[in-house]
């Protein structure tokens, strides 16, 4: 009987150790996010992507897509990943988002009104391209064959919500790219 109780304490103390670490480890997720993006982003260059993702975003399964379960804020997550791209001298961003967002009306999804709203003043006078859901997951799958792609989910609840960031080269404009792809063909 005394073993038993023993055995029923051990394993009472060894339950809370392990539910505290669970606690720590879901908030030490929204902290890991941010400096594995400040890990990432000097190995990463042109047709990388960043995609930050609201919570229903799918678990992909190219081998170069990574997913963090982020915790965070959508636009918080957004702000942040705009923030350390726009530092970063090496890369710079082609942003996407759903189609789909222009047209999702608010009586199905509350608070996309808002969101629509807080979105384009965080992205301000950047350029924004738009391109059916679908589309840009396709163009994920294909570019995680070859390129490696750092997804950040969010807690976010509203459809059509994800911002998807193709990075290209921070140093070469696409002008100067045709005009050398111009040069070539001419000798």
């Amino acid at each position: 009987m005394a073993a038993s109780r023993r055995i029923l304490a051990v394993w009472m103390v060894c339950a809370c150790v392990m539910a505290q670490g669970v606690a720590f480890a879901g908030e030490g997720a929204a902290k890991d996010w941010r400096a594995r993006l400040k890990e990432e982003l000097p190995l990463l260059g042109h047709r990388n992507w960043i995609a930050v993702v609201d919570s229903a975003y799918p678990l992909q399964t190219s081998a170069g897509i990574e997913t963090i379960d982020t915790g965070a804020d959508h636009l918080e997550v957004v702000k942040t990943v705009i923030g350390e791209l726009t530092k970063a001298r090496h890369v710079r961003a082609v942003i996407f988002t759903d189609a789909e967002l222009k047209v999702v009306p608010e009586s199905d999804a509350t608070g996309v009104t808002a969101y629509r709203e807080a979105l384009e003043k965080l992205l301000g006078q950047s350029e924004v391209q738009s391109l059916p859901h679908e589309q840009i997951i396709s163009k994920l799958d294909d570019a995680g064959k070859t390129f490696h792609i750092l997804v950040l989910k969010t807690n976010l609840t509203i459809p059509y919500t994800s911002v998807f960031i193709r990075l290209d080269c921070g140093y070469w404009s696409d002008e100067a790219e045709k005009r050398l792809r111009e040069k070539m063909a001419a000798h």
